[in-house]
């Protein structure tokens, strides 16, 4: 008989039982992506970058029949915005000016990942359950709402509806490997003028007496997480005022996910001075967080995007996603795509107001991905089919 659990912890579930719905595919090689994996979530929790005073309270759902766990879904209680990379502060403040309460709120999510994938870990005929279930939850407790972020848009498209679930389309930057072969495959790709600023970039990065290594698996090594630390730090803190992750994370990562980590670092002699972490998966590479203690002009466009598409290139995965916002992507050759989420409003007048909103957002997405597709730098600027 079918059993649904909300866990206290990512931990209170075993490693195995975990990834065997959310990444079965990896008893034969590499997940299609590392943030749904045990591992990446626990590394948070222990870590704790989530967790009692951080505005992400995980409470994993899990099915279970017959003792074996059947599907699940990363289910966070938020007491913030924070973190999430689809943007629902308008919302909150809102609810909250017309006398209603946003949070705590429910977010079936990656924390601090802007990665599309599944949502809905297991065989597709449990997501309902799953959702179905979360909203039972944010409705029992009275909470305002419920948020599935970075969902694939086959989760978005077969949920919308249900219970008056709400599918919203934003839009992020991809590079996408058309069959290169070369860096200089891709650039061959380009309008003249873009292939040209993409090379004098490139030269002007790789000019300035740095070198640059790009390191995986055991060639990361612990003074390396050092010197990432003081980049993060800078760089979270003019962003979002606190970083989101603690210095253990990055601890975590090295124990258990370097093998799914390329760490690419520029050096002014033998001192790291900036450096780009993504994320390895089976068919795209994530770039995840950037800094630097100097600045040198284009070393951030060379760090983040073109070795990214470089290594991309060599090791044959088809995607690199360089996470959330930024139009500076489209003339280095990340064009616009959709990203999607799905959202079950509680109040139905508020509700309303929402699902207006997202209509009128979703028509104005599209319009502008059109019109930024029409703008990119490649000769021909189709995308692949």
């Amino acid at each position: 008989m079918a059993d649904l659990t909300l866990l206290e912890n990512i931990s209170d579930i075993a490693a195995a039982d975990w990834d065997a719905v959310a990444t079965p595919e990896q008893a034969d090689g590499r997940p299609i992506d590392p943030f749904t994996t045990h591992r990446f979530l626990s590394a948070l929790e222990t870590s704790k970058s989530t967790g009692t005073g951080t505005g992400w309270q995980a409470r994993p759902l899990v099915l279970r029949d017959g003792g074996t766990v059947r599907a699940a879904t990363p289910l966070y209680v938020k007491t913030h915005s924070q973190g999430e990379y689809i943007f629902d502060h308008g919302w909150a403040d809102a609810l909250e000016r017309a006398g209603g309460r946003y949070y705590p709120k429910l977010q079936i999510a990656v924390p601090f990942t802007p990665a599309t994938s599944r949502r809905f870990l297991g065989p597709t005929e449990h997501r309902e359950t799953l959702w179905r279930a979360a909203i039972g939850v944010a409705a029992q407790n009275r909470l305002s709402s419920l948020h599935a972020t970075f969902c694939t848009v086959e989760e978005a498209e077969a949920l919308a509806g249900v219970d008056g679930t709400l599918h919203r389309v934003t839009q992020q930057f991809h590079w996408e490997n058309r069959g290169y072969g070369s860096f200089d495959d891709f650039l061959g790709d380009l309008s003249s003028r873009k292939r040209k600023m993409i090379r004098k970039e490139r030269e002007t990065a790789q000019g300035r007496g740095l070198t640059i290594r790009a390191l995986t698996g055991d060639d990361i090594e612990p003074q390396h997480w050092d010197a990432f630390w003081a980049f993060y730090q800078d760089t979270g803190s003019r962003k979002w005022g606190t970083p989101y992750l603690t210095r253990k994370a990055f601890t975590a990562f090295h124990e258990t996910m370097r093998e799914d980590m390329l760490l690419v670092l520029a050096f002014n002699g033998a001192r790291p001075v900036a450096g780009a972490l993504n994320f390895i998966g089976r068919h795209t590479l994530y770039g995840r967080y950037w800094g630097c203690v100097e600045d040198h002009p284009c070393l951030h466009f060379e760090l983040c995007y073109y070795q990214a598409i470089d290594w991309a290139i060599t090791h044959g995965l088809t995607r690199v996603e360089a996470g959330a916002q930024g139009e500076h992507k489209l003339a280095r050759g990340y064009l616009p795509v959709e990203t999607h989420s799905i959202h079950w409003i509680a109040d139905p007048g508020f509700r309303k107001a929402v699902d207006r909103y997202l209509q009128a957002e979703r028509r104005a997405v599209g319009q502008e991905i059109e019109v930024l597709t029409a703008y990119g730098p490649f000769r021909r600027c189709e995308t692949r089919e």
